[in-house]
């Protein structure tokens, strides 16, 4: 993957975050995906009284995407505030997992100035490694 496609990945993330509803955590999260068809998909996380109704950044950017009728994201970047890099969490991982076997994944961590203050790196097949798959149902060859 090229510099200038994960540049424009993050700063589109940087945007995102700055457009996150988060009132009850004050925890802004920003997501971009990048697919293989060169379009980048934002995403933010939008908080709700209820908790449970909370949508995370990443399955936000992964409406947007299908919502435009793409299907096939090839990295995402995640921009939290600092000192460390947020993780998707579970849920995300396995929405990422069924549109992206496997993908980068840049976790970025800024302060309130915008200034980087740590970076990660990882593929989403490490963060999940037995990422849930409904196949097929087998069947056995007596047909049970």
């Amino acid at each position: 993957m090229k510099k200038a496609d994960l540049d424009r990945l993050a700063a589109a993330a940087v945007v995102a975050r700055g457009r996150a509803y988060a009132p009850y955590s004050r925890y802004r999260v920003g997501a971009a995906l990048l697919t293989k068809a060169g379009q980048i998909y934002m995403g933010c996380n939008v908080e709700n009284a209820t908790f449970g109704a909370t949508l995370c950044a990443e399955r936000s950017a992964i409406a947007s995407m299908v919502a435009a009728g793409d299907r096939e994201p090839v990295a995402c970047v995640v921009v939290t505030g600092g000192p460390h890099p947020g993780s998707p969490c579970g849920i995300c991982r396995q929405v990422l997992s069924e549109f992206a076997g496997d993908m980068k994944v840049v976790m970025i961590a800024e302060d309130t100035r915008g200034t980087v203050l740590a970076r990660s790196e990882t593929r989403l097949s490490a963060l999940l490694p037995m990422a849930f798959r409904l196949g097929k149902v087998r069947r056995s060859r007596s047909g049970k």
